[in-house]
C-alpha cells in the first residue's frame, strides 16, 4: 500500500486506536473518533472530549499526551477473508487547540463526519494531531 491509498484509508476510517505513553512508560491505547483534513503542513487529524461516558474526569490519554506529545493512530481492517486485511498507522504530535476560529473548524469537521455530534456537540477539549507520518499495509499488496 502506498502513502496516498494509506492516507486516504486513514481518512475514511470510522473508529482509531490512540497509542500514547504514560508518564511511567507504559504504553497505553484506546480507542477514538477522528476527522482528518489537510492543513497548510500537512494531514491534521482532530478529536474532541465528547459527552460519551468515560472512567472519570482526568482523561488517561491527555495526561499521556501532556507529558509526551508523540503518538500513533491506527486503523484497520480486518474480515474473515484474510486476503482483505489492512492497516495503516499514523504518528502524530499532539496539541490541545486553544486558537477559538481553529476550534470551531476542528468542530465542524467532526460534526461533518460523525451525525451523533450534530445533535449533542462535543464541549470537552479539543485536540490537533498533527500527522508526521503514514504508513500502511494490506495482504493484497
Amino acid at each position: 500500500m502506498d502513502d496516498v491509498e494509506a492516507l486516504e484509508r486513514l481518512i475514511s476510517a470510522r473508529v482509531a486506536r490512540l497509542a500514547t505513553v504514560r508518564p511511567d512508560g507504559r504504553p497505553h491505547v484506546v480507542p477514538l473518533v477522528f476527522a482528518v483534513m489537510n492543513g497548510s503542513y500537512g494531514p491534521v487529524a482532530y478529536w474532541a472530549v465528547d459527552g460519551k461516558p468515560k472512567a472519570g474526569t482526568t482523561l488517561q490519554r491527555i495526561t499521556n499526551l501532556e507529558a509526551n506529545p508523540t503518538a500513533e493512530l491506527l486503523v484497520d481492517g480486518y474480515e474473515e477473508d484474510w486476503s482483505r486485511l489492512w492497516w495503516v498507522r499514523a504518528s502524530v504530535t499532539a496539541r490541545e487547540v486553544l486558537d477559538a476560529a481553529e476550534r470551531a473548524q476542528a468542530l465542524e469537521v467532526l460534526v461533518e463526519k460523525y451525525p451523533q455530534y450534530r445533535t449533542e456537540r462535543p464541549q470537552g477539549r479539543v485536540f490537533r494531531l498533527g500527522v508526521t507520518s503514514v504508513r500502511g499495509w494490506s495482504a493484497a499488496g
